[in-house]
């Protein structure tokens, strides 16, 4: 039975910065020949990739109150950047296809497996 995955980028911005517009290419290249194997394996449900948490608000609510303040919960050197979102057999195969995405030689791919999905595509 196929099982569904998050394979969740994550990214440290000085690292990124730091690497020379061949290299940040090749990276975005690498997602380029990665889509279309995804895709044709019939693996493929979805991507999206996330601005910067500088962006970003987290918001919460306490006591019926609603506050939203800006960046992300936590302090961290690594953040989520982006995600696929793949069907396949195994664990061991969610694994593999996060070690094609070209952020793993950089920093870390997360995979997750998705517990609960509502009729809403992910």
């Amino acid at each position: 039975m196929a099982v569904k995955y998050l394979l969740m980028i994550y990214m440290n911005e000085t690292l990124f910065e730091s690497l020379t517009d061949d290299e940040r290419n090749a990276v975005f290249a690498g997602h380029n020949e990665f889509m279309p194997k995804i895709q044709s394996s019939g693996e493929f449900i979805g991507t999206a990739a996330l601005v910067s948490p500088t962006q970003s608000k987290t918001v919460r609510v306490r006591d019926g109150v609603t506050s939203a303040t800006d960046g992300p919960y936590i302090e961290t050197k690594e953040y989520l950047a982006g995600y696929y979102a793949v069907d396949c057999e195994s664990l061991d195969r969610a694994i593999e296809l996060a070690a094609m995405i070209p952020d793993a030689s950089l920093t870390a791919i997360e995979v997750r497996p998705v517990m609960v999905e509502s009729g809403l595509e992910i």
